[in-house]
């Protein structure tokens, strides 16, 4: 049986209350006011973080209440087993038994300070523009020609409720500073309708590169409508690349550069004809590349990336885990989490996205614009 979305918050918003309301209420009864208030305010709100809700306002109310809450139930978590360990170890230390009612009293107060402060900063560091991370990458034989070529690579940026035009069109400048040779954005571009948001989008008409922007789907573009968005970033300017290449010549006439491109790992899902392809996207294409790079929103794209001969993969998706502990939960859905990473012949880029998904919060996993650099190996 599946339970419905509003209990659930009930739920774990009682847990809450009962291993920290009543401690605070002998000890510090205005925490237990302001404690009790919130946590009634956010049991009401959370179902609507993932929800479509007509009002902006509540939307981004719930997203803030969504992070927020996320550090309180899992320092709560943790608080009851140091408390578990503590009475464990007051069996055979009479000394630990007499200091645990005020590591219980003062922990309590503790808790949702911490998980205030942790998403004050979390917070501030998602709503702070990206900056460039730089990487080398070192292709095998890579010819004089492309020694050098820069990729600026924007993942996961996901403009939607918070993240608006503003935001986009810094970040367009900032890309725009590093004179790049192209731009992959690999996914997850969009959390809402071309309707909505097609004016949020719009700056990226201006990113500028030698050999123009490049996009490939994440799983988001198919919950907002993806071939929709497709046209959308068509006309603005933009290469999609659904399971299929283009060729970037050698400045010095040399063999060219392979850049292909495939759907969503999942997007098979929403529509079999947007299957991911690793080797439909390399057929066809010049027996003898430079380099084969290919854009995948997801890292675990990689195995049959890697299988069809491609050099380098560039994904995003995870975000990075975006803020602490989710970040040690990500390996256990995908290969790698961020950074660089060896698979056979193939190197993996995980980016930890440009933007945030969800609540407006990063926390030990900064974003990034990265700037990646081919360099011969």
């Amino acid at each position: 049986m599946r339970l419905p979305l509003p209990f659930i918050s009930l739920l774990v918003h009682c847990y809450v209350a009962w291993r920290l309301l009543p401690v605070l209420w002998s000890s510090t009864p205005a925490g237990f006011v302001l404690l009790a208030l919130w946590l009634v305010a956010s049991a009401l709100l959370l179902p609507m973080a993932v929800r479509s809700v007509h009002s902006r306002v509540l939307k981004v109310a719930s997203l803030v209440a969504m992070g927020l809450f996320s550090s309180l139930f899992v320092l709560t978590f943790l608080r009851d087993l140091a408390l578990l360990a503590g009475t464990a170890w007051s069996l055979a230390d009479s000394a630990m038994l007499e200091r645990l009612p005020g590591f219980e009293r003062d922990s309590a107060l503790a808790v949702p300070l911490i998980a205030i402060l942790v998403t004050a900063w979390g917070t501030f560091n998602a709503r702070s523009l990206a900056r460039v991370r730089r990487v080398d990458v070192p292709i095998a034989g890579l010819p004089a020609g492309f020694e050098g070529f820069t990729i600026a690579q924007l993942s996961d940026v996901h403009v939607g409720p918070t993240i608006r035009k503003g935001y986009v069109q810094a970040m367009v400048d900032r890309v725009n500073t590093l004179d790049a040779d192209m731009v992959a954005i690999t996914g997850d571009l969009v959390d809402g309708s071309v309707p909505t948001l097609s004016a949020h989008v719009a700056p990226l008409a201006g990113l500028k590169s030698r050999h123009g922007s490049y996009f490939v789907t994440g799983n988001h573009e198919y919950y907002a409508g993806a071939h929709a968005w497709i046209a959308e970033l068509r006309r603005i300017g933009m290469t999609v690349l659904l399971n299929s290449h283009v060729s970037i010549p050698d400045r010095q006439g040399g063999a060219p550069l392979v850049l292909a491109g495939v759907a969503d790992y999942s997007a098979g899902q929403f529509d079999p004809a947007h299957r991911s392809d690793a080797q439909a996207a390399m057929a066809g294409s010049p027996a003898t590349a430079a380099a084969r790079v290919l854009l995948a929103h997801q890292p675990r794209s990689a195995e049959p990336a890697e299988a069809a001969g491609f050099d380098l993969q560039l994904s995003g998706h995870t975000h990075g885990g975006q803020f602490w502990p989710w970040n040690h939960f990500v390996r256990f859905q995908q290969p790698y989490v961020a950074g660089l990473h060896r698979l056979g012949k193939m190197w993996v880029y995980v980016s930890r996205g440009t933007g945030y998904w969800g609540p407006p919060k990063r926390f030990l996993a900064p974003s990034e614009i990265t700037l990646l650099r081919l360099v011969k190996g």
